[in-house]
């Protein structure tokens, strides 16, 4: 570990100089890769560095012992710094998990809704309203990308981007289906129904990470649409981009302008096309260890809320909670804490 530790300091060392260099800087696609991996194992650098310098405190105060005036306090700071050790020692066992480089991203959340019909998109509504809530608690901004409403207010589907800084590293267990246990409106018997609504969490990624061709994406314009196919405008302002070599498509409507919403599509379709390309070697590095968090598949039944018991239960790690009211009005902090301490346990477990 501390071999590792060293070379890490090593590396900060040389970025150091190559972020400042002028002939880097001129080159603005290289210095920001260069800058997010310096601010990567910063945290790193600063706890080794606590942690040398509280081991070279344990030598000096040991060397005081001698002198018969100063021992007293030696050994006072000697414990002090042996008991230190052990604890900063944990924590860079921890920093040393290798970070997933797209925590500090941005991330576009697609959430559509599954079996259940009517009630299933009304699920969709009310998990679209927890994470716009949730995102408001942590000073995340939310910008709608793409929707289809229902009559009655729930969603067949709704894309939209959540901006801030390690905002993928907060939403992206959220990834799977999510399951809901309910009597609706509609039902006149008080019979509990099942229905479902599938989140999909995709890190924002930069050009520099995802190359398209322009040749190879293909769009389509049309008139943006609301609620029972009502027209909310007489241009053709929305936009579709279909990126023909894979076939994935992405849309937005939401904004006036037919660029904006080019925009908004084309970061959406370049997120798409990084997921499934790190899916891919997710599947080719399958020997490896899988979280028992979960991969963050859309097929894997990852939580269910449960209205009659009020209570909220994620089965990835088996935790639930009976705060149902404040779950839902966006207070995810104890869940998605819990969800990333069994993350790092199980990745401790692999290192080791």
């Amino acid at each position: 570990m501390f071999q590792k530790l060293e070379d890490v300091e090593k590396r900060y060392e040389e970025l150091n100089k190559l972020i400042s260099d002028p002939e880097v800087i001129s080159n603005q696609n290289e210095w920001k890769k260069l800058m997010k991996e310096h601010s990567s194992i910063e945290e790193v650098v600063i706890k080794y560095r606590e942690y040398k310098n509280t081991e070279k405190a344990m030598e000096e105060a040991k060397e005081m012992m001698s002198d018969p005036e100063l021992k007293e306090l030696a050994e006072e700071d000697m414990l002090n710094a042996k008991n230190k050790l052990p604890i900063l020692e944990e924590e860079l066992k921890i920093l040393l998990i290798p970070k997933d480089p797209n925590d500090d991203n941005n991330v576009i959340c697609e959430i559509r809704s599954g079996a259940g019909g009517e009630e299933a998109a009304l699920f969709a509504g009310t998990l679209f309203r927890m994470y716009s809530m949730y995102a408001e608690r942590k000073h995340f901004k939310i910008e709608v990308l793409n929707s289809n409403e229902t009559e009655l207010g729930g969603y067949k589907e709704i894309s939209f981007m959540i901006t801030g800084k390690g905002a993928y590293s907060r939403f992206k267990f959220e990834s799977g289906v999510h399951r809901v246990q309910r009597v609706p409106d509609t039902e006149s018997s008080g019979r509990i129904h099942t229905s479902t609504a599938t989140v999909a969490v995709l890190p924002e990624v930069e050009d520099v990470e995802v190359e398209l061709n322009p040749a190879d994406i293909k769009m389509e314009v049309f008139r943006a649409s609301g609620a029972g196919g009502q027209h909310v405008n007489k241009t053709s302002s929305a936009v579709r981009l279909i990126h023909e070599p894979t076939g994935i498509v992405a849309e937005c409507q939401t904004e006036r302008s037919q660029t904006q919403n080019r925009e908004y599509a084309m970061r959406l379709l370049r997120s798409r096309i990084y997921q499934m390309e790190k899916e891919k070697q997710d599947k080719e590095l399958a020997s490896e260890r899988r979280s028992q968090v979960g991969s963050g598949d859309r097929s894997e039944k990852i939580r269910t809320y449960n209205y009659p018991q009020g209570r909220i239960t994620d089965h990835r790690i088996g935790f639930s909670t009976y705060q149902f009211d404040n779950f839902l009005n966006g207070d995810l902090d104890e869940m998605i804490d819990n969800l990333i301490a069994s993350d790092r346990a199980e990745q401790l477990k692999g290192e080791e």
